[in-house]
């Protein structure tokens, strides 16, 4: 039966589209943060949708489970193969066309697996801009990102890729095509079936193409770099930010000391942008996209930071003179998850609570877990404005991962959990379900959402083919 479906796979795809050598599939078996290894039959690399819908009614015919996967760099390990190696990897990545630029509209059409980067910099030449960015740009596909509703550091302004997804095009478990490309902005035709495919991890259809919103260029910016003593004075200095400059703020990230030394001692060429230490630094980023506006940007640094000094909020700044100091602060923030994994094993977190409850609930939850867990180091970073970020619990020294993972950690994560979900938050704010926090959906979540997640996955994939032992 195996052989028989590979060889209908082969032949439908071609000699660039199947393979089932072990070493040209290794590098995709194991997810980003090396937690999870499975097997495959074979990876598949289909080069259209036609390909894509003809390959799922191919492996529906015969039973074969499908692992969509993108640039392979998500934190849930939702696109990795479980261990049976009875499931067909289907990479996107050869799906990597921009189909159609229009600066008029201000949109983006692409293939799944255009990369990220490769999106910013075509909108870039055209005086424009896709308004998300992280750390993982440069392997990041679009279908992957949408996928897991990714969000980045651009959320407090532009949203997460639920508000930039204009349209979109999935393969479904049957081989049928949805096609919701049309970019219309009022449509009230039922249920919104492009938002339904955003977040669901594979698991109700595989998407391929996507009609994205893009933005003016930045005609200017400005990013700052403070050092604070509490995040409650980060949280401060941001609505005072939001109300001195309003509708500039792009970006706000906090991150701790320990962070800040972590990436310093993975990277030795980066600098410390303040001197001395601080308890929490900060990262804002104000930007134009008009010349008068741009002049002003200056300005307006001074005044914001001049007014949080006189107001005690911040200890020391300082105002980047240049694009290239601009991008090396941006470096140190975008390196954190890096420069955290070299020092040893750790739970990584990625949490929000309400945003205005952010710095009481990390005050509250960080000295617990490190008192019940001693040696562990609880840290954490990200977006404050979004009420959102990564809370990871680092290892005690010399710790074995696998086995401190599955014992300590677990327990550890499940408390971490259990305060977020006390707080009325999420115990995934961007990096989705995956394998990693599935059991803890399902034993944290309402029933009400649970049921209806299965129920909707059962009606649109009842054979349990799409990306199955993910999500739900």
């Amino acid at each position: 039966m195996t052989d028989a479906f590979l060889k209908e796979a082969a032949f439908l795809l071609g000699p660039k589209g199947l393979t089932t050598d072990a070493g040209d599939m290794a590098p995709w078996l194991t997810d980003w943060r090396g937690r999870y290894t499975g097997h495959a039959l074979a990876i598949a690399a289909p080069a259209t949708t036609a390909e894509v819908s003809s390959l799922v009614r191919l492996c529906s015919s015969h039973r074969v489970a499908i692992v969509p996967q993108g640039g392979n760099s998500g934190m849930s390990g939702g696109a990795t193969p479980m261990g049976t190696g009875n499931e067909l990897l289907l990479s996107l990545r050869r799906m990597n066309r921009i189909t159609a630029l229009d600066p008029a509209a201000r949109t983006a059409t692409c293939e799944a697996g255009v990369i990220l980067q490769t999106l910013r910099e075509a909108s870039h030449a055209k005086g424009l801009r896709f308004p998300l960015s992280l750390g993982g740009k440069g392997s990041a596909t679009i279908g992957g990102l949408i996928s897991t509703n990714a969000g980045g550091t651009q959320v407090l302004r532009h949203g997460s890729m639920r508000a930039l997804v204009m349209g979109l095009e999935a393969v479904m478990a049957d081989g049928s095509v949805l096609d919701l490309l049309t970019p219309l902005k009022k449509d009230n035709r039922g249920f919104d079936l492009k938002q339904l495919m955003i977040g669901s991890e594979g698991t109700l259809g595989i998407v391929t193409a996507a009609t994205l919103k893009l933005e003016p260029a930045i005609c200017g910016r400005s990013v700052m770099w403070a050092g604070a003593a509490s995040l409650h004075d980060a949280r401060e200095l941001l609505l005072l930010a939001q109300d001195m400059a309003s509708g500039l703020v792009e970006g706000f990230e906090v991150l701790p000391q320990h962070s800040l030394e972590a990436v310093l001692a993975y990277m030795p060429d980066l600098r410390a942008p303040l001197a001395g230490a601080h308890p929490w630094h900060v990262l804002i980023e104000l930007v134009a996209t008009d010349p008068e506006t741009s002049e002003r940007l200056a300005g307006l640094s001074e005044n914001l930071l001049a007014t949080a000094f006189e107001r005690g909020l911040i200890a020391d700044a300082t105002i980047a003179a240049s694009e290239d100091q601009a991008e090396r602060l941006w470096l140190i923030r975008e390196t954190i998850s890096p420069a955290e994994r070299a020092i040893g094993p750790a739970m990584q977190h990625d949490i929000s609570v309400p945003v205005e409850k952010m710095p009481a609930f990390v005050e509250a939850a960080v000295p617990r877990l490190e008192a019940d867990w001693p040696g562990t180091r609880a840290v954490c970073f990200g977006h404050l404005g979004d009420g959102n970020v990564h809370f990871h619990v680092i290892a005690p020294a010399g710790s074995d991962r696998a086995t401190w993972e599955a014992s300590d950690g677990k327990a550890i994560s499940a408390q971490v959990h259990d305060m977020v979900s006390a707080w009325g938050g999420s115990i995934s704010a961007e990096h989705g379900i995956g394998r990693l926090k599935r059991d803890e959906l399902a034993r944290l979540a309402d029933p009400a959402m649970l049921a209806t997640m299965r129920a909707i996955k059962h009606a649109l994939d009842p054979d349990g083919l799409l990306n199955p032992g993910k999500l739900v």
